[in-house]
């Protein structure tokens, strides 16, 4: 709303109104705010949380430390969507389809997990929200980004073209003057670093273009719902999953910047997507808002995130790179995530596995999500007689080391696009 009334000023020649034109200058504002907002809010939300009494139920798996965190608030992810809605309300182009779809992606799934949460908290589910319901709403969320982003005009892309000189190395990187409708995507470690879903399917012949679309919006509508469940099952320790969420966060934005500035994009050799700077203005404020509810949720934590949290950033991770064409780099960049969803995947399957073929189930992890496996368990416990960890670990150094896990991975992504 801001951009509007200084751009309303700037054509008045009041002086400084120009600012709002940047791209650099309405992120650094979005961090800023979302920060604050996420600081300073933060302690009364949590006083409101703690008065209503709407506490973390914890069940009893035998971890050291773990019975503590009873009582502690939950439900604090609604302290993250407001940290990014005001910031984006106030510094984005509003009428930018790609802000719209990260608005709507927020709203819907910070929604989805506030109903969760309200049911373990209020209604004593422990259970909370039925796995059903949630993965019908993923889906909805998703069919609503892939057709929006199959429908609208304004969305857009400009492929990258090599130049070569005589003796075949690229010279240039060259653009067509208007933007097509395209449903390539950029993959990692390919050497011209584009795949099109249209050559998937190229098999159906005249058909294939539509046909592209359509394997397009069953790839965002998988990826919603992975990434969103995949933040969900990291948020298991303190700091570990809004931690994780603000370094992928900072990658996406980088992404999105030199996807949507050409200079950049023709220097890297990626396609140029215009309109997506405004989603830098987006990343800002996500990860002054998980930045900024560390401060309470860095270990020991004051309030847990709860599906409302958790949800939502995955999903807003998931649509982000979508947005941009860069969902293909999510394995890598969003390693943390998939690690712990495939130890869930791998722990359950041998364990129906064995079951049935010895009567026994036998487990591959001490405890799953992957994190649980390093945590020092309590004297006497079942854990303690199944296959442990070399050495315990404490809480709060798992979570560090995850975090540089992730910032590694974040390195790797950004180089796949030089890697080729």
């Amino acid at each position: 709303m801001l951009y509007y009334l200084f751009d309303y000023l700037d054509s008045l020649d009041f002086p400084g109104a120009g600012m709002f034109q940047y791209v650099s200058f309405r992120s650094a504002m979005a961090l800023i705010f979302s920060l604050l907002i996420a600081t300073i809010i933060g302690g009364k939300i949590i006083k409101k949380l703690q008065m209503l009494q709407i506490g973390e139920v914890v069940r009893d798996l035998g971890l050291e430390g773990q019975m503590s965190k009873k009582g502690t608030p939950t439900m604090g992810g609604v302290i993250i969507i407001i940290a990014i809605l005001v910031p984006v309300l106030l510094f984005c182009k509003l009428d930018n389809i790609y802000v719209i779809l990260m608005l709507i992606t927020t709203i819907w799934l910070g929604a989805l997990g506030f109903v969760d949460d309200y049911i373990k908290v209020f209604r004593k589910n422990k259970e909370g929200l039925r796995g059903k319901s949630k993965i019908v709403a993923q889906v909805g969320l998703g069919l609503i980004v892939g057709l929006t982003l199959f429908l609208s005009p304004d969305v857009i892309t400009k492929e990258n073209k090599e130049v070569l000189n005589e003796y075949g190395v690229i010279e240039s990187v060259e653009y067509e003057a208007e933007g097509v409708k395209s449903t390539q995507t950029t993959i990692p470690f390919m050497k011209n670093n584009n795949l099109d879903y249209e050559s998937l399917v190229s098999f159906m012949g005249e058909h294939s273009e539509k046909a592209a679309w359509v394997l397009f919006v069953f790839v965002v509508i998988f990826i919603v719902t992975a990434v969103s469940n995949g933040a969900n099952l990291t948020d298991g320790l303190d700091g570990l999953a809004a931690g994780s969420s603000a370094i992928i966060g900072v990658t996406l934005g980088i992404l999105a910047y030199v996807s949507g500035h050409i200079g950049f994009a023709s220097y890297l050799n990626i396609m140029f997507i215009p309109g997506s700077q405004e989603l830098v203005i987006y990343a800002a404020a996500f990860i002054g808002a998980t930045v900024g509810f560390l401060w309470y949720n860095a270990y020991p934590a004051q309030v847990f995130m709860g599906d409302t949290g958790s949800l939502t950033l995955g999903g807003i991770i998931g649509v982000f790179a979508v947005l941009i064409h860069k969902e293909l780099l999510l394995p890598i960049l969003c390693g943390v995530f998939l690690v712990e969803s495939l130890s869930v995947m791998m722990q359950v399957f041998y364990f129906k596995l064995t079951k049935k073929k010895y009567g026994e189930g036998k487990r591959i992890f001490k405890m799953t999500p992957l994190h649980h496996h390093f945590q020092k368990v309590g004297d006497g416990s079942i854990q303690a007689r199944i296959q442990k960890p070399f050495r315990a670990i404490p809480e709060s150094k798992i979570v560090v080391r995850f975090w540089l896990i992730g910032i590694i991975l974040a390195v790797i992504t950004l180089a796949t696009l030089k890697m080729r």
